[in-house]
């Protein structure tokens, strides 16, 4: 190999290594879990919505709603970053009767990146 090629090499391997060295350039906040669980049937309505996700949340940017059956909004806003944990998106929940409910939510991570999403749960 002449001396062309290993100065080549030594300024292409950072470049291709690089991606692997930052991951947290191309993060984004998805879900792990949340309470009531995706597609679930529960017996009575939950004090809150509440999900999880796998990084920290821009609390300015993140929320979720509520929505009923028929498509109208059923909670009163609220919906928050956890002061206590950065990673959990809550909504207090009003009173809610039996029906098939949609939390449609919205995350902002702290690099900036968005995702959203919905699931739906249904209370017997």
């Amino acid at each position: 190999m002449d001396r062309f090629q290993k100065y080549i090499g030594r300024l292409l391997l950072p470049l291709l290594l690089s991606p692997l060295l930052a991951p947290s350039v191309w993060a984004h906040a998805f879900p792990t879990r949340s309470d009531p669980k995706v597609g679930s049937e529960i017996g009575e309505a939950p004090p809150s919505i509440r999900i999880w996700f796998d990084g920290d949340l821009e609390p300015a940017f993140s929320g979720m709603k509520l929505f009923d059956s028929e498509g109208r909004e059923v909670d009163h806003g609220g919906a928050g970053v956890d002061e206590k944990d950065p990673a959990l998106l809550t909504l207090p929940v009003s009173k809610i009767g039996p029906g098939k409910y949609r939390v449609q939510w919205e995350a902002v991570a702290k690099d900036g990146h968005r995702t959203e999403g919905d699931f739906t749960f249904k209370i017997k």
